[in-house]
């Protein structure tokens, strides 16, 4: 779409720069080359190549020595997931400018647009400057005691009426991992696990398919390890737009390595453009192109039979549903040629090690959970994981998404992937040094389901996930698995507009008894209802105005420094919640083993606090100590590798990649790649874990003859434990400190670190050394296999691959699957509708919206239509268009004629919001906080639909109508 200016008030923003400010006060409006030209973007040469601009550079000066003198900070970009290094710098308490970090490990200098513009969100007249209350339809200044003393008393309230369960504490993927961790234990205090944030609507199928497959849910290798890669293949992600940044490591294989790129897509994206094979699928249909593709690798005996001998369990059995998928079943199903299935399996056999990408394009369906296993089985079938060069490298969305997975802030776990099973409460109580009959007693008593025939007590049961919130409101009483429904919607850094099934979104809003929002920014939770009391904006401070620790994709920690001082009236996240936390009445547990100065807890002492208990997956390691030293020799980094070559971390991977195992004094190195045996453990290297028993059905499910190099075991292994250690002889290698506090411990509750120790002393993994799992006999589907999604035009399809049946009671809820698919929808909404990402917005889009420098560069919502649909439909490009859905929801946004999609299929972005329905929303914002560019949320008119393991949302394939507006 061609771009044009329709909002005058970007030129008005008085932190714009001084080019702007002679733009607006002569009265010349600035066109779309004089942005481009005075922000930098169209500058050549050296500056290009390396994605800076000159504005980002100047002449280097001394920084002034004394009291108010210019100093730089070094920090990380609170957009994506590739943790782009950033130097900030501050004079007299003011953010005045933003250098590249040319030594940064991850991004060596190169910014994207968003990453360029950060230092606007310190600046951002568009942010939340105090704290308001709706009254009577208007937002009221009201004092953080004030707010604080109505919102506490309130949800005291509700308590005391329905139960903990009754309040939904919705946490953030931007919050540090200190303040994640502080979140998921505040729930714990309050007594509910009705807590998550945006990981179930992005990830969650990959956490619970790769977890359940190998041991851990996230990406096996890094950005930079990609710079090994001989292959690379790219299923539903697009990061030239996503993940900008990270294109500087594929692009580097491919000029390098002559490695080709295969990307799968049901749209020809920007990452498309660089690929050398295309393979455009219809929306929902992966694990047919997956198995398609395996099916030339075993029918050419392309796969690695001694690799799958020693390190894989059930192969077997993919095979045979292999087996099934012909080239022309695979034809008929996604729409892609045989031919060019062929060429892109045989291009990943031909060149090895290749690695694969996969994003929200794969997760966010009704069947996400086969669909990330389909992408494993398929890497385990060409010994691609364990190996530099390979893996499943899964780029995460927000910069701290995965960090708060870590952290636990879900419904279905305590931090650390411990469940919630009574031993993990126990361990975690023993951390925090509380009473493990206090915690129980803040939950409500009793059970909401069973276990065979025994009651499962509340602590134990598993929350509403986010994706169902809307449901835990709207939902008859009587159908919900816990007291009462949802009364209080605590919103803390989340933007709803992310969320599908916006129609019910608004009338639950306008059901709650009271709607909290904690962020800096509005975001839509403060427009979309029409509610005219019971809504409460509180100022959150960015991630510039404090401090912590954040958890790249690659599972690398970085430190992040203070930038500047919060602005406005604004807190960092932590304090609020300790503020709450006192009026609610459990402080002194909440922060017993953390100093609190004034009412802001220690950040140091919380990270202290997540090193004494996250050992699953090895957050022991990586001390504020040993972060801090990584942040300021950035330099010492080998760009492939992460590994320092001398300087003060030396041997160390940047950020120490969990697992870091055992206590900060072991000093293990972090682990760049996890399950490559050809390192030590103690070196970073590893096997698979040992999570899922010893054998089945009489089959060993431990590898066989493949181990770590250095390993004493030279075989598979069970996880290790006290018990372990005695039969093995080892025992005494344990101190006799650590002997008291191992003593019926394993590896995981262990809270001396001896266990581990002792393990990666013989040169074993502490979780043991098994087989990966290709078969999840514990999941509806043990094998991937494809189901029509529930809204379909295919309806020739669905007799074959059906969904599932209804589900009475699923994460607390009733759960619709094959009621919906039954009703035929196709001949009144015959285009398939699919979401994805731009450039210049990130998630929600409420910051990136308020940014005036992006804001500059897309400032209309549309969808993009094929030009036969476009015909059809009787619309020309930049038409108003309405996009209608089966649900009854509709959007109303511009259309752009494209090829990218494929006739049939429609795909709009989702990171607009402020209209809804055709409703421009701007006048409910409170004065001087709505984003500078409005338009309608997607996910208004997107369908129902959730994950069978995890409820993720549906939100990349359902059914349309576009008609002109």
């Amino acid at each position: 779409m061609k771009l044009k200016k329709t909002s005058d008030q970007i030129l008005d923003n008085s932190a714009a720069t001084s080019a702007e400010h002679t733009a607006s006060k002569t009265g010349v409006q600035m066109n779309r080359r004089d942005f481009l030209k005075n922000s930098g973007i169209m500058a050549g040469g050296a500056a290009l190549a390396t994605s800076l601009t000159p504005g980002m550079m100047k002449k280097a000066e001394a920084a002034e020595a004394g009291m108010g003198g210019a100093k730089e900070v070094r920090t990380i970009c609170t957009h994506c997931s590739v943790g782009c290094g950033i130097i900030a710098e501050v004079e007299n308490g003011v953010w005045t400018g933003q250098e590249p970090a040319f030594d940064h490990p991850f991004n060596r200098g190169a910014h994207c647009a968003k990453g360029a513009s950060v230092r606007e969100h310190g600046h951002g007249e568009r942010r939340l400057k105090y704290p308001t209350k709706l009254v009577n339809g208007k937002w009221e200044k009201i004092s953080w005691d004030q707010a604080i003393n109505e919102i506490g008393d309130k949800l005291l309230s509700i308590r005391e009426e329905s139960g903990p369960d009754s309040a939904f504490w919705l946490g953030s993927a931007k919050h540090n991992n200190e303040q994640a961790y502080m979140f998921r234990k505040f729930a714990a205090m309050w007594g509910t696990n009705n807590v998550d944030h945006q990981a179930r609507i992005c990830h969650s199928t990959t956490v619970a398919g790769v977890a359940n497959t190998w041991g851990y849910g996230a990406m096996t290798n890094s950005y930079n390890d990609i710079h090994n890669s001989k292959s690379i293949l790219l299923i539903g992600s697009n990061p030239a737009e996503a993940h900008p940044v990270s294109l500087l490591h594929i692009l580097k294989a491919k000029e390098e390595n002559n490695a080709p790129i295969i990307v799968i897509d049901p749209r020809f994206t920007r990452t498309a453009a660089h690929a050398d094979h295309f393979l455009q699928i219809r929306p929902g249909t992966d694990v047919p192109i997956i198995w398609g593709m395996m099916h030339h690798i075993f029918e050419n005996g392309w796969q690695d039979d001694e690799y799958i001998r020693q390190r894989v369990y059930g192969m077997d059995e993919v095979m045979a549903e292999v087996k099934k998928w012909t080239p022309e079943e695979v034809e008929r199903v996604t729409g892609v040629p045989g031919h060019k299935v062929y060429a892109a399996a045989k291009a990943m056999a031909d060149h090895r090690p290749g690695t694969f990408i996969w994003c929200m394009g794969g997760t966010q369906h009704t069947i996400g959970n086969n669909n990330t296993r389909a992408y494993c089985a398929f890497q385990l079938a060409l010994g691609n994981i364990g190996v530099s060069g390979g893996g499943a490298n899964i780029f995460r969305g927000h910069d701290n998404v995965q960090g708060a997975t870590d952290l636990g802030v879900l419904s279905n776990t305590l931090p650390g992937y411990y469940g919630l099973a009574p031993g993990s409460w126990a361990h975690w109580a023993r951390v925090w040094g509380l009473d493990l009959d206090w915690v129980k007693g803040q939950f409500d008593s009793g059970s909401y389901e069973k276990k065979g025939d025994k009651d499962v007590h509340v602590m134990n049961t598993k929350g509403i996930p986010v994706s169902r919130w809307i449901d835990g409101v709207l939902e008859d009483k009587a159908n919900i698995a816990q007291k009462d429904n949802v009364r209080a919607m605590i919103f803390w850094g989340h933007a709803p507009n992310s969320q599908t099934r916006g129609t019910e979104m608004k009338k639950a809003m306008e059901k709650l008894d009271m709607l909290v929002i904690v962020d800096p920014y509005p975001t839509v939770s403060a427009v979309m209802h029409d509610r005219t009391d019971g809504v409460y904006l509180l100022p959150a401070a960015t991630q510039f105005e404090t401090y912590g620790s954040v958890t790249a994709s690659n599972r690398s920690i970085q430190w992040r420094d203070t930038v500047i001082d919060p602005l406005f009236e604004s807190l960092p996240d932590h304090t609020i919640m300790y503020k709450l936390a006192k009026k609610l009445g459990f402080a002194d547990q909440y922060t017993k083993n953390i100093e609190v100065k004034g009412e802001e807890p220690v950040i140091e002492d919380i990270t202290r606090e997540i090193n004494s208990g996250m050992w699953t997956i090895g957050y022991t390691g990586q001390s504020p100590e040993r972060l801090k030293t990584h942040q300021q020799n950035w330099g010492t980094f080998d760009f492939t590798s992460l590994k320092a070559e001398g300087g003060p971390a030396d041997g160390d991977f940047y950020g120490m990649p969990w697992p870091s195992w055992g206590t900060p004094e072991m000093k293990h190195p972090g682990t760049p790649n996890l399950y490559d045996p050809s390192s030590p453990v103690a070196d970073g290297g590893l096997t698979f874990r040992a999570r899922f028993g010893v054998e089945r059905d009489g089959v060993s499910l431990l590898a066989d003859g493949s181990y770590s190099v250095g390993s004493d075991i030279k075989d598979g292994y069970p996880e290790f434990s006290a018990d372990v250690l005695k039969k093995l002889g080892w025992w005494d290698d344990l101190t006799d400190d650590e002997k008291t506090l191992a003593e019926g411990k394993n590896w995981k509750t262990d809270l001396s670190g001896g266990i581990q120790r002792v393990a990666i002393k013989h040169g074993c993994a502490p979780f043991g050394n098994a087989k990966a799992r290709a078969v999840v006999w514990t999941f509806p589907d043990p094998v991937p296999i494809h189901r029509e999604p529930l809204y379909t035009t295919r309806r020739d399809l669905v007799e074959k691959y059906p969904t599932y049946e209804d589900r009475k009671s699923f994460w607390r809820l009733p759960t619709r699957y094959g009621s919906i698919q039954a009703k035929d929808y196709s001949n009144e909404f015959p285009i398939i509708l699919t979401t994805g990402r731009l450039v210049e917005y990130e998630g929600g889009g409420d910051e990136t919206r308020s940014n005036p420098w992006l804001a500059e560069l897309q400032q209309d919502m549309f969808v993009e239509m094929h030009p036969r649909d476009v015909n059809n439909a009787g619309v020309r490009d930049g038409d108003d268009v309405w996009v209608e859905t089966p649900e009854g929801a509709k959007i109303k946004v511009k259309a752009l004629v494209t090829r990218r999609v494929s006739s049939g299929v429609a795909f709009t972005p989702f990171h607009f919001g402020g209209h809804f329905q055709g409703k421009d929303l701007r006048d409910k914002y409170p004065a001087g906080a709505d984003p500078f560019v409005l338009g309608e949320a997607c996910n208004t008119a997107m369908t129902y639909g959730y994950d069978s393991v995890t409820q993720m949302q549906e939100s990349k394939c359902s059914i349309c109508r576009i008609s002109k507006a």
